[in-house]
């Protein structure tokens, strides 16, 4: 077996100065030009019908999402979803999916060949190399679906349509659409319906037909998965209308058919989380964890309450790995504190270069640098600023302005500040060292607090960039008509790997064995 070393992808440093900006800058576009770039529409001349797989009575089908970030957590997830047989403990051995659906955010930061093949093709391709699904007198291989997340639309799904839209291989997988959207028949009268929808963009009419088309098929008293790219129903909390899109496709394709929409799947937010019976969060394939402790403890949708039943993490682990941030943030974004620095050495030099004056143009300007940096960092946290959020802002431009002052007080009590260079230049240079790591802990302490007060999590834990607790679903279609949901958890990573030496199987083996288990007693669904 080649054993070729892999290319070992770090985990996106979302808080790198380029990555911040770049991340600003694509979410700018593809809010205001995404119409411009949006393909789907033009997907309309790729044929594509609802695939069959209801052949055999009976189907395990594997859903994962947000896979494509740091080789360890997405290569760890890859290698549980290739095994022939899962062990979960207490005689529990579930099968291989015949089938493995992705939704959304196969790629971070941003869709390209380059990083598709690194972070995501590359890792499932050795996890479960072309061949290893087929043996003995079973020539089949499992089959692979997937639907874009934000980050894929970023390109306006280019590099998206090259690699699940051409019908190709995916290692052992194969992929066998042509539009970036769905319907899958599956046993027993059950039918997932997988859409494709982004920035709160409409349903573009040609999807709409291709699921109609497909809505033909369904016969009285038949079942509905519906997977979308993001998971809206947990924002009905907040928002009435965050339903609408869904409530309106359901209307447009089901109608009113004598069919139960009974399930509700999506990735985007990378934890898992389950409201009512089967409103389902689960997007821990790969990318950095967020947290679950501020998910409201029940939504409304289409007019029923729905309890929140379980999360993974759970809420006080979800709590324990917001400390995490003091230290976790310094160590993956380490460019960001020497930005941070930087920017707070400069003003100190606007001070001293500004004696006995204090405040000239250079110090003013560097003031509105602190503070504009700090009002624009929060602005990424709300889509609408509430006052709380403009108190946070303002005690975060307040307390690096503090900083600022205490280390110009401190700078004129030194002794070795008006020596001649090289001194200067190296008291300059420690004093940007030191005040590095104290501008980094601020920043850390205001996401803590921002978190704290429900301003915003995502910019707390993206910034950590934990690649722990990750999970995924396996669903077994029985015979008797029944859906048993297994939501499955990995608590740790793998970190080394090691090259398998025999003739079958993955490229790199876990050097300590990974434990999956269950996150929650099986889900069966009637």
């Amino acid at each position: 077996m080649d054993a070729t070393p892999p290319v070992r992808k770090q985990p996106v440093a979302w808080f790198a100065p380029g990555q911040l900006a770049g991340t600003a800058l694509r979410v700018v576009l593809a809010q205001r030009f995404g119409a411009y770039l949006d393909k789907r529409e033009l997907q309309a001349m790729f044929d594509q019908e609802a695939f069959h797989h209801e052949a055999g009575g009976e189907l395990w089908l594997d859903y994962v999402a947000d896979v494509g970030d740091g080789f360890d957590p997405t290569y760890s997830v890859a290698y549980l979803l290739a095994q022939p047989s899962l062990d979960l403990g207490e005689d529990l051995a579930l099968p291989r999916g015949d089938v493995l659906v992705m939704g959304g955010d196969q790629v971070y930061p941003a869709g390209s060949a380059k990083e598709y093949r690194e972070r995501c093709e590359g890792p499932y391709t050795m996890a479960f190399p072309d061949g290893a699904g087929t043996s003995g007198h079973d020539t089949r291989s499992p089959s692979l679906y997937a639907i874009p997340g934000n980050h894929d639309w970023y390109d306006g799904l280019t590099a998206f349509l090259r690699l699940f839209g051409k019908g190709k291989h995916f290692g052992g997988w194969r992929s066998p659409q042509s539009r970036s959207y769905f319907a899958l028949k599956l046993p027993n009268g059950w039918w997932l319906y997988a859409m494709d929808f982004q920035f709160e963009a409409y349903i573009d009419e040609p999807q709409l037909v291709y699921f109609q088309k497909a809505a033909r098929e369904l016969k009285p008293g038949d079942r509905v998965i519906i997977t979308t790219p993001a998971p809206t129903w947990v924002h009905t909390a907040e928002r009435t209308d965050a339903y609408d899109t869904i409530r309106y496709f359901r209307k447009k394709v089901i109608g009113d058919r004598d069919v139960q929409v009974r399930v509700h799947l999506s990735g985007d937010t990378h934890h898992y989380a389950r409201y009512g019976e089967a409103f389902i969060t689960c997007g821990g394939g790969g990318g950095y964890l967020a947290g679950t402790h501020n998910l409201p403890e029940k939504i409304i949708v289409r007019d029923e309450v729905q309890p929140l039943n379980a999360t993974y993490p759970s809420t006080a682990q979800s709590k324990r790995f917001t400390w995490g941030a003091f230290w976790r943030i310094p160590l993956r974004n380490p460019t960001f504190a020497l930005l941070l620095g930087t920017i707070h050495t400069l003003l100190l030099l606007a001070f001293v270069s500004s004696r006995p004056r204090i405040l000239t143009m250079p110090v003013l300007a560097m003031i509105g640098v602190v503070i504009g940096a700090t009002w624009g960092f929060t602005a990424l946290e709300a889509k609408v600023r509430k006052k709380r959020h403009h108190i946070l802002s303002a005690m975060h431009a307040a307390a690096h302005l503090l900083v600022a002052l205490t280390g110009m007080y401190i700078w004129n009590r030194l002794p070795f500040v008006d020596l001649p260079p090289p001194w200067a230049t190296a008291s300059a240079v420690l004093y940007l060292l030191v005040v590095s790591a104290v501008a980094v802990e601020v920043v850390a302490a205001h996401l803590v607090l921002a978190d704290r007060f429900k301003v915003n999590s995502n910019e707390l834990f993206a910034g950590q960039g934990i690649i722990d607790a990750k999970c995924f679903l396996r669903m077994h279609f029985a015979p008797d008509g029944s859906l048993t949901i297994y939501p499955i958890g990995l608590a740790r990573s793998g970190r080394r790997w090691i090259p398998n030496l025999g003739t079958g199987g993955s490229v790199l083996l876990p050097e300590t064995q990974l434990r999956p288990h269950l996150i929650e007693p099986p889900i069966k669904i009637l």
